[in-house]
């Protein structure tokens, strides 16, 4: 067996596969980007066949004729998307609705007006929001006939990204690690398998859902078709809880913020349930041997997506990477604010109908400005979910990040400065796909536990320190709050 670990990182925007030596050394990667549809305002929608067929062109193009030297395969995904599939055939019968569609904020007020969100969040940690999996696959039951008719035969399979893949990998193993599981609203944060009375409540079949595993070990394995012989299948993590492993925060307390798409701040919380009063979420970190641990959550649905709206949408830059440059270009914003609620608010707000807005307009408002207000609205929304884990008595002394957008230096030090805290940031930044990688390498028994992996695999940090005036930060956070108001 080899030593080499071979990771699928499906996220939201692409999927990618990257191959990292046993000691973290990103050796290859190869990606593609994925078809982001929006058949309606507050739709997402993604192609469930597109997704594995682009995701097994990048395993292949890494691996080439060198299975042999891998020990195992971690898969790290998008959470709470959710796909539905045939079992028999293996074919998607209907678009994964993705973890930023909205189209259920109906069904989630109706139960929240029948008295069911207090005990839905005892129970799984999460709030009624459209964000999460059960509702999904509630909508597609009632609104798509091949998936109602498959319910009704008996052949419906619902999974998250990581299911979805692994069942296309190993011919049909139809598994969901913990923490991906957490994230559906269908398991109890205490429960070994998805939770019969909570399937009732939001109208999901148990049998339609696959069986909750541990988020390393040997879980399933790669069918020799694909890669020309077989690799054990060692990790499954979702992407947030694996750039938390990957920062190496597998101590109590110890808090990373990823900014990919999305923006997402966890706590490792250690052993005990998660419990928040401002509407901060609880979810499983990850699992061996049947035992979890867990972490506090707090997420923002959109970070890199408004970089991707300002290029896309509105033409204003013609790459991300141009935004560290604009910002750069002025000394501030002009007071132009953004409010980036494109897919609704998420923590503390929770907020699914808001709309995003850009206050503080005036004829000296360009595309500088409008560029370094989007990347200031980092540091604003990290703000407010501090001030939301202080209340819950887990306040921050310092803060990991990473992801995509953590790679813009002029942001990383907004956010230090913002939050009036040292912000550390890998050299590496891709640390969801580390994550995986120390996942799967302790499933496949390269490393005895998470902690001598992530000591041996991760890399080098740097430090930015906080150095704004506390007037220049209170009078942003006043603009920002105004702004949030009529959101």
């Amino acid at each position: 067996m080899g030593e080499k670990i071979l990771v699928l990182d499906a996220g939201t925007t692409s999927t990618r596969a990257m191959l990292f030596s046993r000691e973290g050394r990103m050796e290859r990667v190869a990606q593609e980007e994925l078809t982001q549809h929006y058949p309606k305002p507050g739709w997402v929608e993604h192609d469930a066949s597109e997704i594995w067929d682009k995701t097994l062109s990048c395993m292949r193009e890494v691996v080439g004729d060198d299975a042999s030297s891998i020990a195992a395969i971690g898969i790290t995904n998008q959470r709470e998307t959710v796909v539905a599939w045939d079992r028999n055939s293996g074919e998607p019968l209907a678009r994964a609705i993705v973890w930023q569609d909205r189209r259920t904020a109906g069904f989630c007020a109706e139960l929240k007006e029948a008295g069911h969100e207090a005990t839905v969040q005892e129970r799984t940690g999460l709030l009624l929001d459209p964000y999460f999996s059960g509702t999904k696959m509630r909508w597609m039951l009632d609104n798509d006939d091949a998936v109602g008719a498959a319910a009704q035969d008996g052949g419906l399979a619902f999974g998250t990204v990581e299911s979805w893949l692994v069942f296309k990998l190993s011919g049909g193993e139809h598994i969901s690690d913990a923490s991906n599981a957490s994230r559906t609203l269908l398991l109890a944060l205490d429960g070994d398998q998805f939770d019969e009375q909570l399937c009732e409540l939001f109208g999901v079949p148990k049998a339609a859902l696959p069986r909750v595993v541990d988020t390393h070990g040997k879980l399933a394995s790669c069918d020799a078709q694909w890669l020309g012989s077989e690799v054990p299948i060692c990790g499954l993590v979702g992407d947030q809880q694996s750039a938390t492993i990957g920062q190496g925060c597998l101590s109590f307390g110890e808090t990373k913020a990823t900014y990919g798409t999305g923006a997402f701040v966890l706590t490792n919380k250690g052993t005990d349930l998660p419990r928040s009063e401002n509407r901060l979420l609880g979810t499983v970190l990850h699992q061996e041997g049947g035992t979890r641990t867990y972490a506090i959550e707090g997420a923002c649905f959109v970070a890199g997506s408004l970089v991707q709206y300002l290029r896309d949408q509105l033409g204003l830059i013609g790459s991300a990477s141009e935004t560290e440059d604009l910002a750069r270009s002025i000394e501030d914003s002009g007071e132009v604010v953004i409010v980036p609620a494109l897919a609704g608010l998420g923590a503390p707000h929770w907020k699914p109908d808001a709309r995003g807005v850009i206050s503080g307009l005036s004829f000296a408002s360009g595309r500088a400005q409008i560029a370094r207000a989007a990347l200031e609205a980092m540091a604003h929304q990290t703000h407010d979910l501090a001030s939301a884990f202080a209340a819950d008595g887990a306040p921050w002394t310092s803060l990991k990040i990473d992801g995509g957008m953590s790679a813009n230096d002029w942001m990383a030090q907004d956010l230090a400065d913002i939050l009036d805290l040292p912000v550390e940031r890998p050299d590496f930044v891709e640390t969801t796909a580390l994550g995986a990688a120390i996942c799967a390498s302790v499933g496949a028994g390269l490393y005895p536990d998470l902690g001598n992996a992530a000591s041996a695999m991760r890399g080098a940090t740097r430090t930015f320190t906080p150095s704004m005036s506390a007037e220049v930060r209170k009078d942003r956070l006043a603009r920002y709050a105004r702004a949030l108001s009529v959101a």
